[in-house]
């Protein structure tokens, strides 16, 4: 049956009584990105461009922007979105080149296929300078133009069993970068992502498969992420705190849980400066990459986030014979029936215990501890191994610590406050929730760890004041003979995940989520996030930990990629698939393969270790560390349970 072809006003007033009913696997294939691409709309004033009838301002709109805004020239187009959203977008009437908004009132922007719709380029680009404030966002998206020629796509639709085609235009995505960049806005992302086994589906059922075999291998979309222009004076840094630039390109890296494509990645000054599927197009750097690493077959990932640690246990062994009631009850046998154990690990000089925690973490891609301890000089080091926090307040433990109110009070209010509870399986623990109540020390910005006598009234108590919980599961299965549950993990709005010490754990962080998959059940969306974005969150960090985007800080891992999503990737990982850690731009570990491939200048500084027979470079004195540990515990060093040991040695 032949197309009819109509004008773009009639069409998208047609198109509007189905455009929600018909799946269409473009759409389906942008929203799987494009939702893991965009920055945190809390407080932002948000404009949807040919926002249609609302399919972004719905996800837009569940996040809280300080105002959100959606344009479109289609008055149908609009009656279905305000149906949708009622008070919560300004839905207006409007052209995209002539857009019925306030001069520079806008933070973030997405035009959603859109450009393919107008004619003039250089006139968007300047109506979307006029309406942005200087730092604004601004993500377009649309069907590729090179696969759109290669496979005659066209744009059309179907309703009353009458096909009808719009009138396109196809601006080449170089040509959008170039007038982008004139009209002040430069590039900080540009992916192509292909079609996948989610929108195969789609064409299955509308009986199109052949239309997807001629086009899986080729990019269906791309995606853009502009922001404009706004001047900076450079801050004064010490050279020894920020590394020279660095490129990754060749691997797939990972937008968040669901979706990865492949991508170069430019980091400058120890943050990701831009992410681009094509080499040479990132963003001008002030000065030239000197260093890159390249990474076909490799997934990168966000460097994980291990949420609670004592890192100065690292070389301990597992103490106690349990099953314990409480933690207290734990603590008083171990220091009666371990204490020439303690005694003989605790002559290990701290800081080289230290150490050894930082290292027990990188090797299994942490890049980031929460260290439930006093600070010390050498945790706040810049060449520590790991980023440790320090902008939080603790305590021990309700019945440990007589301090606890007073730590708290003087926390200040924009900073975490975390402290051990619930550990135990009597009522004395599952008491603890309601007398921390009564102190009034349960808050949104509360972090628990362990929890795990909560029961659900405690639960809701915790959902109530918006308080977060860190699960460490296997040293709970070790003490208690018990593990937070499906349950907890699903009823509480906020929890991730944390390894405890190997006093009381398996391992590290990748064995807690080994367990938490495994033996209690939690899906592998869930586990990724709580070892990332949502433990970066409930932590408080503020450099863009737990996501690769542009702007973050440049903490990331590399391991091989096995075609899984990033979350199947992560809960299946082990320390051995860990090849690659990138702390802040600069390289701290890499296996013997990467390690061969990385230029000089990333070498330098970078000592051999062998665990369980893996080699892994470490930027850290290992020998020295191996030789102080060996003068008191003797040559047989667990690190987490594994052995460690010296090439020269092993």
């Amino acid at each position: 049956m032949n197309a009819a072809a109509v004008s773009p006003s009639e069409a998208f007033d047609t198109w509007a009584q189905v455009y929600d009913e018909q799946p269409n696997p473009l759409l389906l294939l942008e929203q799987r990105f494009l939702s893991q691409m965009l920055p945190d709309v809390g407080g932002l004033d948000v404009l949807d461009v040919g926002c249609g009838t609302g399919r972004w301002l719905q996800l837009l709109a569940s996040h809280a922007p300080r105002s959100l805004i959606g344009v479109d020239a289609s008055a149908q187009m609009l009656h279905r979105a305000a149906t949708k959203l009622g008070p919560a977008a300004d839905i207006r009437l409007g052209s995209c080149t002539a857009l019925p908004v306030r001069d520079a009132t806008v933070d973030l922007i997405i035009a959603s296929f859109v450009l393919s719709y107008l004619e003039n380029l250089d006139t968007f680009a300047r109506e979307l300078h006029r309406v942005t404030r200087p730092g604004s966002n601004v993500f377009l998206s649309d069907m590729h133009p090179d696969t759109a020629i290669s496979c005659n796509w066209k744009r059309s639709f179907r309703v009353n069993a009458t096909e009808e085609q719009i009138p396109a235009n196809r601006h080449f995505i170089q040509q959008i970068i170039a007038t982008f960049q004139a009209w002040g806005f430069e590039l900080l992302t540009l992916i192509e992502p292909h079609f996948e086994s989610q929108e195969k589906k789609v064409f299955e059922q509308n009986g199109r498969i052949e239309s997807y075999e001629a086009s899986v291998d080729l990019p269906a979309i791309y995606i853009l992420q502009l922001r404009k222009k706004v001047t900076v004076v450079p801050r004064a840094q010490n050279q020894t705190e920020r590394p020279e630039p660095l490129c990754l390109s060749g691997a797939s890296y990972a937008l968040g849980s669901e979706a990865s494509t492949v991508a170069t990645i430019a980091i400058e000054r120890g943050h990701i400066r831009s992410i681009s599927s094509r080499p040479g197009q990132q963003v001008e750097t002030s000065s030239s990459l000197s260093d890159s690493i390249d990474l076909p077959g490799y997934l990168l990932l966000p460097g994980l986030i291990n949420a609670h640690d004592h890192l100065e246990f690292a070389l301990f062994p597992n103490l106690g014979a349990g099953p314990y009631q409480n933690s207290t009850e734990w603590a008083k046998e171990i220091h009666r029936t371990c204490a020439a154990v303690i005694a003989r690990h605790r002559k290990v000089p701290k800081p080289v215990r230290l150490w050894w925690g930082a290292i027990r973490n990188l090797v299994s891609g942490v890049t980031t501890v929460c260290h439930h301890n006093p600070l010390t000089r050498e945790l706040l080091a810049n060449d520590f191994p790991v980023r440790v926090l320090s902008r939080f307040g603790w305590a021990h433990s309700l019945a440990m610590d007589p301090d606890l109110l007073h730590n708290y009070d003087h926390t200040p209010p924009n900073l975490p406050f975390i402290l051990h509870a619930a550990e135990g399986v009597d009522a004395k623990s599952a008491q603890e929730i309601f007398d921390l109540d009564r102190m009034q020390v349960l808050d949104d910005r509360t972090i628990l760890v362990h929890g795990l006598a909560l029961n659900r009234k405690a639960m809701a108590l915790l959902n109530q004041r918006r308080s977060a919980l860190v699960v460490c599961p296997t040293s709970n299965q070790f003490l208690f003979k018990s593990a937070p549950s499906s349950t907890l993990i699903k009823t509480l709005n906020s929890v991730v995940l944390g390894s405890d010490s190997p006093i009381t754990s398996a391992g590290d962080l990748l064995d807690e989520i080994k367990f938490a998959r495994n033996e209690i059940g939690v899906d592998v969306d869930s586990l990724y996030e709580m070892v990332t974005a949502r433990s970066a969150s409930v932590l408080r960090l503020r450099s863009g930990e737990g996501r690769l985007r542009p702007g973050a800080i440049a903490d990331l891992i590399a391991v091989h990629d096995k075609g899984l999503t990033p979350a199947q990737t992560v809960a299946h990982l082990t320390f051995d698939q860990v090849e690659l850690v990138i702390l802040g731009g600069r390289v701290q570990l890499a296996s013997a393969p990467l390690y061969a491939r990385l230029p000089d200048s990333l070498k330098a500084g970078l000592q051999l270790l062998v665990i369980e027979g893996h080699e892994r470079w470490l930027r850290a004195p290992v020998e020295d560390l191996l030789a102080q540990a060996r003068k008191s515990i003797g040559r047989d060093l667990r690190l987490g349970g594994k052995r460690v040991d010296h090439a020269g040695s092993a």
